[in-house]
């Protein structure tokens, strides 16, 4: 028996500076909330709150907003808030690496852009200064207090997944927010289903052990909501929601 510890989640997958896709789908869950009350609801969302979409600015002012509202929200880290951070700290670090944040396959060009702020991508330092000023303090502090794991009822939520066989408690900040085949090919059961966002797929995909629901929103795909409340699992469509049937392990496309 699936349990949420009697809340109702829903749990919004990547959203990669998709402001209006993220306003979207909090009013879909004021809605929901409205025409099906509930006293315990949760909103979780997956991370990625930052890179290659047009702003990644105003998502985190939008978050920073709705953590004080009514309804409560957690907040999980990705690995491009992860790249955010660190350029900040450091805009060397990984200077000569295709995951560089300045780098395409991260995107973090966009993001100093939301904040005003041209990106040198050959020159990575001669944006750091401007990037240190733009940003605020409370996005700085937005960023380190993101959550690497939740753990409700029967389930984990993580951003990129965990290492199969390695105890929650010893599992690496690297994997839970980086990890793929280790994690999506392996078809344990883990004592608990892992929710987790990361890995593109075209559709919310449930394999038992884990749903994923990272649906590139960012990629002209859409920003999902999954939405658990005790055994049941169900996706928050436009109209109406839908179960989440079990199928088998799919191929995947590879994103980052």
């Amino acid at each position: 028996m699936r349990s949420t510890d009697r809340k109702r989640i829903y749990a919004i997958g990547d959203i990669h500076g998709c402001l209006e896709q993220l306003d979207e789908m909090m009013e879909r869950i004021r809605q929901d909330l409205q025409a099906r009350p509930h006293p315990d609801p949760l909103v979780i969302c997956m991370g990625d709150y930052t890179d290659r979409g047009p702003d990644s600015k105003g998502v985190i002012d939008r978050l920073i907003d709705l953590r004080s509202g009514p309804l409560p929200l957690r907040l999980i880290k990705g690995n491009h808030d992860e790249r955010f951070e660190a350029y900040l700290r450091d805009p060397l670090e990984r200077a000569t690496s295709k995951y560089h944040w300045l780098s395409d396959p991260i995107g973090g060009v966009k993001t100093l852009a939301s904040y005003g702020v041209a990106a040198h991508v050959d020159d990575p330092a001669a944006g750091h200064a401007p990037a240190l000023e733009a940003v605020p303090h409370a996005h700085r502090t937005f960023l380190d207090g993101l959550e690497l794991m939740i753990r409700i009822g029967s389930y984990v939520f993580v951003h990129a997944g965990i290492r199969p066989g390695v105890p929650l408690d010893q599992q690496s900040v690297q994997d839970l927010i980086w990890i793929r085949d280790p994690f999506l090919e392996d078809p344990r059961d883990h004592g608990f289903t892992v929710v987790f966002g990361h890995t593109v797929m075209p559709q919310i995909t449930n394999t038992g052990g884990w749903i994923g629901i990272d649906t590139g929103a960012v990629f002209g795909g859409y920003l999902s909501c999954l939405v658990l409340e005790d055994d049941r699992q169900q996706e928050l469509g436009f109209k109406r929601l839908v179960d989440v049937e079990i199928e088998p392990i799919p191929k995947r496309p590879r994103r980052l």
